[in-house]
């Protein structure tokens, strides 16, 4: 083992741990066709990582005659039915959890998303995966603002400092810096750019627990152009 184990990884959701950006691009692109306006593949890109209401304001802004509160409760009821259907696990979580498991790191979701995902999502993770949620409907002031991280380290206990976060969107990247944890960015649905302090991958299956130790020593790693892994 290089380095030191973090003393929590903190997992962002949609786009990181799940696979659930195309079932809310696909809820969104429903209902705004559903009231006869447009909505873009940049569009829902340009949302990726925010707090719900606010793309519940844009969504209005494209034509949804609700107010952005109700457009998210029925985005959630959407994506929540899909969920029900099927977890869309991202590659590699599974393997890298349960090594987190086997090596006794507490795991959290730290999403924008509401408490009903995240409770779907994590009761198709194996028991007792994640010692913790933190989401969109219960923190002050969401992602790019660092008070998600915050708070689910404070919460286990731990300093953020002594974090691992990961994160898939410009936005959540930016709330888990922020937060002083240590941050990898593994690429989804929009591109990771680099940053100081910021290590990223293309793919969670390049990544094993030997790395998140040497992340939580304050190595930076950048795979992004190293397809084969470490």
């Amino acid at each position: 083992m290089n380095g030191t184990l973090p003393k929590a990884v903190l997992w962002d959701m949609d786009g990181t741990l799940v696979d659930t950006e195309p079932y809310w691009m696909r809820a969104e692109h429903e209902l705004v066709t559903l009231h006869g306006g447009t909505w873009t593949h940049e569009d829902a890109l340009g949302v990726v990582g925010q707090t719900l209401l606010v793309t519940g304001a844009r969504l209005q802004a494209a034509g949804v005659p609700m107010e952005p509160a109700e457009i998210v409760d029925w985005l959630v009821d959407r994506v929540n039915a899909q969920l029900r259907e099927e977890v869309p696990w991202r590659p590699g979580v599974l393997d890298l959890l349960r090594d987190l498991s086997d090596a006794g790191v507490p795991c959290a979701i730290v999403t924008m998303s509401y408490r009903s995902q995240a409770e779907a999502v994590a009761a198709g993770a194996p028991e007792d995966t994640f010692a913790l949620l933190v989401t969109g409907d219960e923190v002050t002031h969401g992602k790019p603002h660092p008070e998600p991280y915050l708070t689910a380290a404070d919460r286990l206990g731990v300093a953020a400092e002594d974090c691992l976060a990961i994160e898939d969107s410009p936005v959540g990247i930016t709330s888990a810096l922020a937060s002083g944890a240590h941050v990898l960015g593994v690429e989804a649905v929009v591109p990771v750019e680099a940053r100081p302090g910021l290590s990223r991958a293309r793919s969670l299956t390049q990544v094993d627990v030997d790395t998140l130790g040497r992340l939580a020593s304050g190595e930076v790693i950048d795979l992004i152009g190293d397809p084969a892994g470490v």
